[in-house]
């Protein structure tokens, strides 16, 4: 396995869900090298995936509890990232969370329940760690997990939609300001990926009837995918390597599909 990462410092936020896309993309990022920070709001979580990248890599891996919503919370992560590795070289912000509800179904409190993690913690993201990465005066990297539902509105799952479409946009406007400092900032947008939360999604549409079996959702939303499958969080990990080494220094303001295949733009 190439060490393209070798020294690179990371911090992965929602990162403490064993099938998850951060636990997949940190457990990569340390094969190719890389020091990581698994942040997570579950610090037991964190702690059991940090373990095991430890013990699978030979890097230098910690476990914070951050809730990316809170500003100080995100602060802390950054100062204790740099106090234990020395600086920051690239944030990747994952954490994210998903409801099923049709568009009439949408409430103000599960509105904003989306936008303060997908949304707002992004911008906190960014916004700290950028600072950081001008403090430090050598660049950076900033990589962001969007979804399809960027591209593209689904009844299911405005509220969500809208929050990616703001990851999105967040990414492009940063990518615009931050230029000057040579701080990249991408994001990755995922399709159908199997994980924790579309275990969840899948209760969701039993519970209302809309599936009778476990895995009929997911199954059902792959159907279209030209590859023939949905993913996982391993499929990832090699778009999530480039964004954050310097083979990807000419290359800001992207929402890079890792689909296989459904939405063709």
């Amino acid at each position: 396995m190439s060490k393209q990462l070798s020294g690179k410092n990371i911090i992965v936020t929602g990162a403490g869900s064993p099938t998850g896309i951060g636990a997949g993309v940190a457990d990569g990022l340390a094969e190719r090298g890389a020091n990581v920070v698994v942040a997570d709001i579950d610090l037991k979580a964190a702690e059991d995936v940090a373990g095991k990248i430890a013990t699978r890599h030979s890097v230098k891996t910690i476990a914070v509890k951050v809730d990316v919503s809170n500003r100080a919370e995100v602060e802390a992560l950054v100062a204790r990232t740099v106090d234990a590795f020395g600086q920051l070289d690239v944030m990747f912000n994952n954490a994210g969370i998903i409801e099923h509800a049709s568009f009439l179904e949408i409430t103000e409190s599960g509105w904003h329940k989306l936008m303060n993690v997908n949304a707002l913690g992004v911008l906190i993201g960014i916004q700290v760690a950028a600072k950081q990465m001008i403090a430090q005066g050598n660049g950076g990297k900033i990589i962001n997990t969007s979804s399809i539902a960027s591209r593209q509105g689904y009844p299911a799952f405005a509220h969500y939609s809208a929050s990616k479409w703001a990851v999105a946009a967040l990414s492009q406007a940063a990518a615009r300001q931050f230029a000057g400092h040579r701080i990249n900032v991408n994001c990755i947008a995922p399709g159908v990926v199997k994980t924790a939360l579309w275990d969840q999604l899948d209760r969701e549409f039993i519970n209302k009837g809309l599936t009778k079996e476990p895995e009929q959702a997911i199954n059902k939303f792959s159907l279209g995918i030209p590859l023939g499958r949905y993913s996982v969080a391993k499929d990832l990990v090699g778009t999530a390597a480039f964004l954050a080494s310097s083979d990807s220094d000419y290359i800001t303001g992207q929402n890079i599909q890792c689909d296989g295949g459904m939405i063709m733009a």
